[in-house]
């Protein structure tokens, strides 16, 4: 598979890793609302996304299936309504069936008992027993592009999720963006393993010395001296 190489490195990486590299790297941080988590929690979501605008039908998915890549994930557009669920336990199987490897909802899905038995992993805002309300028009370039929240999220797009919630990251990008983080990752353990064995954070990044700086030079940021002295917390 074209990117499982990425998925086998995501193994040892969270989202936060991912966000924090976005930030290193000049990107914007695309993360889905603080509300999407998923259906199971520590269920984890790595894929390219596969958008469909839902306006009342599952026939939307359905198409979206026909061409969708394998390890692929289906990125539910429901406009964030919270009045009704637009993914329920059949259309998880046939994602399963199709070959892809998660969903994410900008809405709402039903059938919870039935998709954790399904066992894929599907990110939503939450539940609802009554599905769609209505029968909308179909909408031109609903298979090209999902909104999530505020960013708008297409087939370029790699898909992550985990117990933190869901990132966006540009495919092009992805390469460059796992390695940074994989250097947070690994800073952010070496501080941690240091904490454990008594040598506080402040201690390790020297914070005496960052607020005597201020005192000289009251523009100073923390961010900027964590960059200086090598610290990776904020990001």
């Amino acid at each position: 598979m074209e990117h499982e190489g990425l998925r086998q490195r995501f193994a040892t990486l969270t989202t936060a890793h991912l966000a924090d590299a976005c930030v290193r790297a000049g990107l914007p941080v695309r993360c889905a609302p603080a509300r999407t988590r998923a259906v199971v929690p520590g269920s984890r979501l790595f894929g390219p996304a596969v958008p469909a605008r839902h306006v009342g039908s599952v026939d939307v998915f359905l198409e979206a299936f026909e061409g969708a890549p394998a390890g692929g994930v289906l990125v539910v557009d429901n406009g964030g309504r919270l009045d009704e669920s637009c993914v329920g336990d059949l259309v998880v199987l046939e994602a399963r069936a199709a070959g892809l490897s998660g969903v994410v909802i900008w809405g709402l899905h039903r059938d919870t008992a039935d998709i954790r038995a399904i066992g894929l992993p599907v990110f939503s805002l939450g539940s609802l027993p009554t599905g769609p309300l209505a029968l909308g028009p179909r909408v031109d370039g609903g298979l090209a592009e999902a909104i999530v929240g505020t960013w708008r999220i297409g087939p370029a797009d790699l898909v992550l999720g985990d117990d933190d919630g869901v990132l966006f990251v540009l495919l092009a990008r992805a390469g460059e963006l796992f390695t940074l983080a994989e250097g947070i990752r690994d800073t952010e353990r070496r501080q941690a393993d240091r904490i454990r064995g008594g040598e506080s954070l402040r201690q390790q990044l020297r914070f005496g010395a960052f607020l005597a700086a201020r005192e000289t030079d009251p523009s100073l940021t923390f961010r900027a001296y964590l960059r200086a002295v090598g610290g990776a917390i904020e990001e």
